[in-house]
C-alpha cells in the first residue's frame, strides 16, 4: 500500500486557506492513507480561551471534516489529520480517521504538552486500531511519543502503522521514533509542520523533518526542516507481523507479571521502596519486586 505524509505550514486562524492547501497539494495523489499535522487547520500557538473557542470545530460536522470527507471521496484514500475539537463545552487536541465512506471516528491527545495543558482538556477515548483494508492502523499525537507506551500498547493491538500527526518544537522525536519502531516492529508516519506561528511578539518555529519508519527502525523518507512536501512510499504493511529479533519472539517472551509498575498511577509509584542493598532487604519490608 502507499502511505504518505503532508509536510505543511499552516497560517494561524486561516482555516479554510489551510483546508484549501491541503486539498491542493493532495492533487492526483496516489495514497492509500495520508497523515497530515497536528491542528493542520488552525495553527498551534494559541494565547487565550477566546481564540480556542472561535476555531474549534464539532467532530464531525465542522467544515474541515466534511471537506476532507471530500478530498478522501475523491481521491479514494484514508486521512488522518489533526484538529482542534469542540464537545460539550470542552476542547480537545484531537485527530480524526476520514475515509472514501467518510468520518470513521477520532482520537484526543492524552498527553498534553507545555501550555496545552491550559487550554485543551486531556483526551478521554481509549486507543483504537483500525483495519482499513490493506492495513491496520494506530493513531497518537504529537507529544505521545514520549511515552513509549501508546507506540507500544497500539502495537500490541495489533497496528501494522502508527499514524502521527505533530507540531513538533523539539528536536527529539525524529531521532527516537525509530527505536519506538523497531522495538515493537511497526511502520510510523510522523506528519509535522513547519514554518512559525508568530502571535502578540512571540515566535514558535517548527522543526519539519516528517518522516516515515520502517518496523526495522530505518527511515525510509524524510522531508526536509522548512519545506512543505507531500511524500508517499509504497510499503507491505505485514512486514509489521513479524515480532522477532534473532531467535526471539518479542510478543511471546514478553513477561508481564513483571511489568506492574508501567500501570501504577504516580501516587503508587511514589510509595514503591527500593531495596537496601546492604542487607539485601526491603525498605520498610516493601520490595518493589
Amino acid at each position: 500500500m502507499n502511505i504518505g505524509y503532508i509536510q505543511m505550514a499552516p497560517r494561524f486562524g486561516h482555516v479554510e486557506e489551510n483546508v484549501a492547501k491541503v486539498r491542493l497539494m493532495m492533487d492526483d495523489t496516489t495514497a492509500d492513507l495520508l497523515v497530515l499535522p497536528e491542528l493542520f487547520n488552525t495553527g498551534y500557538f494559541f494565547k487565550d480561551f477566546k481564540e480556542v473557542a472561535e476555531l474549534a470545530e464539532k467532530i464531525p460536522d465542522g467544515f474541515t471534516c466534511r471537506e476532507l470527507a471530500k478530498s478522501a471521496k475523491e481521491w479514494r484514500c484514508y486521512i488522518v489529520a489533526g484538529i482542534l475539537e469542540e464537545a460539550d463545552g470542552m476542547y480537545y487536541n484531537s485527530a480524526v480517521l476520514i475515509g472514501e465512506e467518510g468520518y470513521i471516528d477520532h482520537y484526543r491527545k492524552i498527553h498534553l504538552f507545555d501550555d496545552e495543558k491550559t487550554y485543551f482538556a486531556p483526551g478521554d477515548k481509549p486507543l483504537k486500531v483500525y483495519d482499513i483494508k490493506k492495513a491496520k492502523i494506530g493513531i497518537m499525537i504529537c507529544f505521545d511519543w514520549i511515552f513509549p507506551e501508546v507506540t507500544r500498547s497500539l502495537a500490541l493491538m495489533g497496528a501494522q502503522v502508527i499514524c502521527h500527526p505533530s507540531n513538533l518544537v523539539l528536536p527529539y522525536c525524529p531521532k527516537i521514533m525509530p527505536s519506538r519502531c523497531f522495538d515493537s516492529k511497526v511502520f510510523a508516519v510522523t506528519a509535522n509542520r513547519v514554518g512559525k506561528d508568530v502571535r502578540q511578539g512571540e515566535t514558535l518555529s517548527f522543526i519539519g523533518q516528517s518522516q516515515i519508519v520502517d518496523p526495522e527502525g530505518r527511515i525510509i523518507k524524510r522531508a526536509g526542516a522548512d519545506n512543505e512536501s507531500i511524500d508517499v512510499i509504497f510499503i507491505n504493511p505485514k512486514d509489521a507481523d513479524k515480532k522477532t529479533v534473532s531467535k526471539n519472539d518479542l510478543w511471546a517472551d514478553r513477561r508481564p507479571e513483571f511489568y506492574s509498575p508501567l500501570t501504577m498511577d504516580a501516587e503508587a509509584l511514589a510509595a514503591l521502596k527500593p531495596v537496601d542493598a546492604q542487607t539485601n532487604l526491603s525498605v520498610d519490608k516493601y520490595d518493589i519486586i
